[in-house]
Formats: C-alpha cells, structure tokens, sequence
C-alpha cells in the first residue's frame, strides 16, 4: 500500500492521538490528510496549527453521527484509508453521563461504517482492493487483569466500564462489518497514552497542571492501580505501520511495556517538575501528592503484549517512559496558553465520575 502515496480521512484529528497522527503525516509521509472532527471540549484545532498551511492537508467540522456529511466528505475526498478515532474517551464523564458515550461511540462508529461500505462497494477495482478502514480501540475492552498475565489478541472481552463497553461494542460493529460485508477492516487496540496535547482532564497533565497551581494532585484510592504506557509519538507511528502494511481482518495491540502504578506516575510527575521548575520554598512536588475516593469500579491492572505486531509489521516502542515523562512535562511547561485554553472551555480540574445517578434513573425507567 505504501508504494505511492496515500489519501488518509482522520476522524477525531483534533484529539490528543487524532492530531499526533495528523501532525505526523503531513510531517513525516507524503499522504494527503482530510482531518474530520466535531471539535468537542477535547478537540482543539491549535494542537494542529502547525500543519495546517500544508497543501496536502484538510480540515472538515463535522459529526461522524452525521450520515449524509460521513457520505459527502468520502465521495469528495475519496479516502484510500479511514483512520477512526473520534470517540468520546473520558472513563469518569462515562459514569456521570454514558448516554453521551453510546451515542458517539456506538452510533457513530455504525454510521461511519455503514456509509464507508457505501463508499467501498462504488469504487473500482484498483482502490477497492487498496483501502483500508482502521478502527482504533483501547485496551480496557479487555477489562481487569490481576498481578501476572498481559492481554494479547485473543483475549476475550470483559469492559467494566460505560467507555469500555462503548468502546468494544463499537469494535464489534467494526469486526462485524469485516465478516458479514467484506470491508476491509482493521481493529488496534492500545495501551493509556500520554504526551503533548493531552486534554487537561487527563491523568498526566492533570497532575502537572495542580502541581503548578500549588493544589492537591489527586490519585485515586491507594494509587496502586498499574497502567502500561505508551507515548504518543510511538502510538501513531505504529497506527502508521498498521494501515500501510497491516492485514485485513487482523488485530493488533499496541504497547509501550512500560507498566506503572498511579502513583509512580505521580511521582515521575514531581520529580520532572523538581527539575525543571522548582517550587519556591524549594520543597518537592511530592508533597502535594493527595489521595482521594477511588474511581467506582477502578481496574486492577491493564497490561498488553505487542509481539504480534512487533514480530508482523517491525514496530517497536522507542520513546522509554523517564524520556516521555520528561518530554511531556516540558511541553506543558512551554504551552501553558494551550492548556488554559482548555481549562476555559469549561473544565477547571474538578473531580469526574462520581455522579451515578444517570445509569439508575435510567434503569428504573425500563
């Protein structure tokens, strides 16, 4: 698929990995982008400002939910791939609103698919046979993992959460249009992601962003949950991997094997901001370490095994997490007008995900 360059629509491309991958592939590859986001509250379309004076890049406000729009923007733009990851992402706003997430996670992913296949039967032989759609997922479809096992390709689902049951009906639907109607259709599956760009809502900037207003930097419960994590810049370089040269049909999963606790996230946090802006009293940041009620229904442990794709594709994780810590916390550090514009969107840093009463009113309903 790589010998000539490729037309790629992004959906969510104004989102923390939707526009890492855009500013890679106007940056990095001679592919044409049409970049097609709703721009929510997390959506910022600064994160792609430096890429957007490139004559191979586009730029389309639209809803994934939309059909006629998803119908028009691929008839226009005649994508050779669709790389899809608008998606509503937050596991806390999941708990207090999960409506939201159903909607745009699982509707949208039917209507995207649907008038792919749509698109994908009309074109003749030649980019029939070359295009791709690339559905882009999360490792906690797989639910819970205790202190031993990872999860690999065949591990079956167990979502625990709203985003995660969204998240894996919506890969189903994409698997389901794979087998049932012949689209083309690739699934990856990854690990939590952190670097540049990353809504303040977030773990990782949520931290430095308390750290630097002298507030509590929350953890949750005893902050041993474990996490593995993978930087950004090395998620979209294997997404790139996977629509070039991946094979219809398969999964792969994406991994950083950089396994964490929450609170030696939080710490690495601390130490970074020690080094790089100390605080006045000449204190560390680890003091203001806090922790407070766990997330309802908390996973244990996430854990992913990325052989498959490393052994198929020759992908790897190079960025080490001490580099992509550091990397991070100096981007926040340099862009503060970036994130305060996110905090002026209407979130200030508040506590998420404690307001269960949408889920039982809901039931009671039925």
């Amino acid at each position: 698929m790589t010998a000539k360059p490729l037309r790629i629509l992004v959906t969510g491309g104004a989102g923390f990995i939707g526009s890492a991958l855009v500013r890679r592939l106007i940056a990095d590859t001679g592919h044409e982008v049409l970049n097609v986001d709703k721009v929510t509250y997390a959506g910022n379309l600064a994160s792609v400002e430096c890429v957007a004076g490139s004559p191979r890049y586009r730029f389309l406000r639209a809803d994934i939910g939309d059909a006629e729009a998803m119908r028009a923007a691929l008839a226009e733009f005649r994508p050779d791939v669709v790389t899809h990851l608008a998606a509503e992402t937050h596991v806390d706003r999941s708990i207090d609103g999960p409506a939201t997430f159903v909607q745009a996670n699982i509707v949208g992913t039917f209507t995207l698919l649907t008038q792919a296949l749509g698109y994908w039967r009309g074109l003749d032989a030649g980019p029939r046979e070359r295009f791709r759609f690339h559905h882009i997922s999360t490792d906690e479809v797989f639910g819970s993992l205790g202190d031993e096992g990872v999860f690999a390709e065949a591990t079956a689902y167990d979502p625990r959460s709203p985003y995660a049951a969204s998240k894996a009906a919506s890969d189903h639907l994409a698997r389901a249009w794979g087998h049932t109607f012949g689209l083309p259709v690739i699934v990856t599956n990854s690990s939590n992601n952190y670097g540049p760009c990353q809504f303040p809502e977030k773990l990782i900037p949520l931290l430095i962003i308390k750290a630097l207003a002298g507030e509590p930097m929350p953890i949750y419960g005893e902050g041993r949950n474990v996490r593995d994590w993978l930087y950004v810049d090395d998620h979209v370089r294997a997404l790139t991997c996977v629509f070039e040269k991946g094979r219809p049909g398969e999964t792969y999963l994406i991994g950083g094997r950089a396994e964490r606790t929450t609170l030696e996230v939080a710490a690495a946090v601390c130490d970074c901001l020690d080094r790089l802006r100390p605080r006045a009293d000449g204190a560390s940041y680890r003091r203001q370490i806090a922790h407070v009620a766990d997330r309802p229904g908390h996973d244990r442990r996430y854990a992913i095994d990325p052989a498959k794709l490393e052994r198929e594709l020759d992908w790897r994780a190079v960025t080490t997490f001490e580099a992509g810590m550091e990397a991070t916390v100096r981007w926040y550090l340099d862009n503060e007008a970036w994130w305060r514009g996110g905090l002026a969107g209407g979130y200030a840093g508040e506590r998420l995900g404690l307001n269960l009463a949408e889920a039982p009113a809901s039931a009671a309903a039925r």
